[in-house]
This record gives C-alpha cells, structure tokens and sequence, in this order.
C-alpha cells in the first residue's frame, strides 16, 4: 500500500509541475506586474496623476485584485521609471520618454527610441475640422443633461466603483456638456485602452483611401508567404474583425497568448507566429494581437517606426484637432495599437466626430465614403464590428444596449475600465465617457443611461 501510495503521490507531483510548466503562471503574475507598472507610468508621467492613486485603481482591476495585497511598485521621477512586482518577484519594468508616453522593457535590450520631435508633428498641419468648444468647461445649460452628468458621476451603492474621470458631448459638431474629474481638464491625456484599436482602424482606413492597402488584400505579412502557409490566406479585413483563425483568442486571464504577447520587445512578430485554428474568416474570438498585426502592416506600409508616427499626425490627428494624444510604441518601434494610445476626452470626442460625418474632416475625405457602414457592420453573428462594437446586430449584447437606451445604428469605439466613444448618427451626436470602472462590463448600464437621458434631453 505504501508503494502505491508513493507512486500516487509522485504522479499527482508530476502533473503538477507539467501543468506549471504548460500553463507559466510565472508569466501570467509578470502580466499582471507589466500591466500596473505601465499603467502607472502612463498615468503619471502623462495623465499627471499621483502614483499611489493610480496604483489603488489599478490593483482593482478585475483579474489583478486577485494580486492586489502581493503587488508592490516603486517610483521614480527623475529616471522616469516604474517598477512592480509580487512580493519582490516577477517583476517588470517601464519607461517613460517624453513625447512617446511609456515603453515596458523585457530583458536588457534597450528599446527602440523613435527619433520624431513630436512637438514639431503637431505644428505641421492645420486643423480641417472647426473647434468643438472655446478653452473653458462646457457647463449643461439644460438641468435633464445636467442631471445626466450627475448620474454619470455619481457612485453606485455597490462595492464596484465608477471612478468617472470625464464625459463629453457633442451635437451638431459642438461640445453642449461635459465634466471632469478633480485633477482632470479639457486638455489631460487620459488612456483609451482598446479604443486604440478603433485609430488603428482609422488609419487602414486612411492607407485603403491612398490606396495602399485594402480589407480584401491577404495581409502583407512575409512570414506568412510560404506557398503550403494556411495564413496566406489571411486577408485584412480578417484582422480587422478578428476572424483570422490566429491561435490568439484573449482571456485577460494572463495565461492566453493574447496576454502574453504584452511581455515581449516585438509584440507584432510574436503575434504572427501564432498558428492557424480554424480557417480564416469563419470563427470570430476577441484578440487584441490581430490589431498588433495590422500595427505593423501600418508601420511597413508607410517605411518605418518614425514615418508611422508621422502619418498618425500628418493624416488624422492634425487634420481632426486633436492635440493632446500619445501614441505608445512598444520596444522593437511598432506602435502599441491594440491598447496603448491617450488623448483629452475633446479630443476622442473629435475622433469620433470622423465617423459620424461619414469619414470627412471638413471639406477633405479621409475615409472612403463606404468605410463608416463597413466598419460598423456586424461580424458574422457577433455585436463586433471591425475595430468597433455595434448596435447593428441582432446578438442579445447589442439587443440589450438597445433596451438601455443606445440607438439601434449606434456603434462605439470601447477600452478596458469603461472607456467608451459612443457615435449616434440618427441623433448627430457623440457621447465620451473615460474612467477607471471596476465593473466587469466598463458599467455598461450606466453607459446605457447616460446616454438615453442625453438623447431624451437634447431632443429630436
């Protein structure tokens, strides 16, 4: 009996370790460590934040809180520098530079430092798109959009906090309300997350109008080119609606490949040697690496890192007024598209103005006049657009944004923590709200209720 136990022992011992060593959770605690010593960074040293206040809302995070009394960070200002780790262990590491808001370092490679003055890009081109408000907070002249920022603001009884840091919005092309949160302005950086992909779309389709590149094209990825490669195949468009067929479905659990590839110098190339799953175009899966793929299709359309960043001003965000963004890259010099892009909730506000006036800044089209219907479009039988979520589905998510009060041609841009750009165009309206939501759901409910009691008090 004692040598059949010995031997139970030893196999439940040796599942173990190869259960660890398949799943790493060594690396998905550095994940979670990498997640908080850029958000940290970013916050500070571009939102201008305090360290600890960001640190607070960032261990609330859902799948962090988990690590929360193990996390610790350390700060410092001069370097330009944050760390964190688990009770001294998996540690990670991220640098600020100014311009260029902040890059995590893997390894002792230093990593890739753009060349742009990126003060100079800002200056080049004039803006196509008329102001959108004078210098000072918009105040609601109505007491219904007034109330509507108050519910916006207002904490639930519930243990998961709001944490709203501004809400903007636009009818007619003019600011008509908005708000911010103590420490935040017109003016402050705030991070978009995901929303980052919603730009990335933007600038495919900026490439698509040059004629540089189209959805239909098999994505120029020479890894991919070898004659008996199933993701020859892969077009563009796959990319954008993530129907690749890329093993790179994302959890956030910190154990998917989606998350992982956050731990690497060059997130693009890690993400193109994903295998194929299933054949491209038939099977739909959340994954921020496919945006990473169509990142560096931009960076190679346009010769390179530095040009990129360029072509991001040059060609959207001057034209558009935006003026306080900044655009991360990660350490091989491809910009961070899947998440890692901050700009002014004005500034948002002015992206989405792209979309709702059909992809014209002025008297200037820079998208082709097909792109908005396209990209707002359902994939398969998803509420997922491309680079977008819809209401223009029949999925019950869209179905229930509906029941909230976001009208059925309603499509949004969407970020981790509640960051929303919600474009309306039956009521010419866009509405921004950015924060640090611990709800699962980035408080869609709420989301749902600012904008019905915006529509209901603006009027047809």
């Amino acid at each position: 009996m004692r040598r059949w136990a010995i031997l139970a022992v030893a196999i439940v011992i040796a599942a173990i370790a190869a259960t660890s060593a398949y799943f790493r959770p060594d690396r998905a605690i550095r994940v979670a460590t990498s997640f908080v010593a850029h958000n940290i960074c970013s916050k500070t040293f571009v939102s201008g934040f305090e360290p600890q206040a960001v640190f607070i809302e960032v261990s609330d995070r859902a799948g962090i809180r988990l690590l929360r009394h193990a996390l610790r960070f350390q700060f410092d200002r001069t370097a330009g520098t944050v760390e964190a780790s688990a009770l001294g262990l998996f540690g990670a590491r991220a640098v600020f530079r100014d311009g260029l808001g902040c890059v995590e370092r893997h390894g002792p490679d230093e990593p890739y430092l753009l060349k742009n003055d990126v003060a100079a890009l800002k200056a080049r081109t004039p803006a196509l798109l008329p102001e959108i408000a004078g210098p000072d907070v918009v105040e609601p002249a109505d007491p219904a959009l007034k109330a509507a920022l108050d519910h916006a603001f207002a904490e639930p009884e519930a243990a998961l906090l709001r944490r709203t840091k501004a809400v903007v919005v636009v009818r007619d092309g003019r600011v008509i309300a908005e708000r911010y949160a103590a420490g935040v302005g017109v003016d402050t950086p705030l991070p978009g997350f995901s929303m980052t992909k919603s730009v990335i779309n933007a600038l495919i389709g900026i490439l698509t109008q040059q004629g540089l590149v189209t959805p239909s094209m098999p994505a120029p990825i020479p890894e991919w080119r070898g004659a008996d490669d199933p993701r020859r195949e892969i077009e563009v468009e796959h990319l954008m609606r993530m129907t690749s067929g890329l093993d790179l479905d994302e959890t956030n659990s910190g154990f998917d490949q989606s998350s992982r590839m956050f731990l690497q110098d060059d997130t693009a190339a890690y993400a193109v040697r994903a295998r194929l799953m299933a054949p491209p175009g038939e099977r739909w899966h959340y994954s921020s690496p496919t945006t990473q793929i169509l990142a560096r299709i931009i960076r190679d359309a346009v010769g390179g890192p530095e040009q990129s960043l360029a072509f991001a001003w040059r060609e959207l965000f001057n034209p558009l007024g935006m003026r306080n963004v900044t655009l991360e890259f990660d350490g091989a010099g491809t910009l961070q598209g899947a998440s890692h892009m901050l700009a002014s909730a004005r500034d948002w506000a002015r992206f989405g103005l792209l979309y709702l006036h059909g992809g014209e800044i002025g008297d200037k089209r820079i998208l082709h006049e097909d792109w908005v219907d396209f990209c707002a479009a359902a994939t398969l039988d998803t509420d997922y657009a491309a680079g977008f979520w819809t209401n223009r589905s029949e999925h019950p998510n869209a179905r229930r944004r509906v029941q909230l009060g976001i009208p059925r041609d309603a499509f949004f841009a969407s970020g981790d923590l509640g960051q929303r750009v919600v474009i309306v165009p039956s009521q010419r309206l866009i509405v921004v709200r950015l924060g640090d939501s611990a709800d699962p759901t980035g408080d869609m409910d709420g989301l749902g209720r600012l904008v019905r009691e915006v529509i209901a008090a603006v009027g047809p």
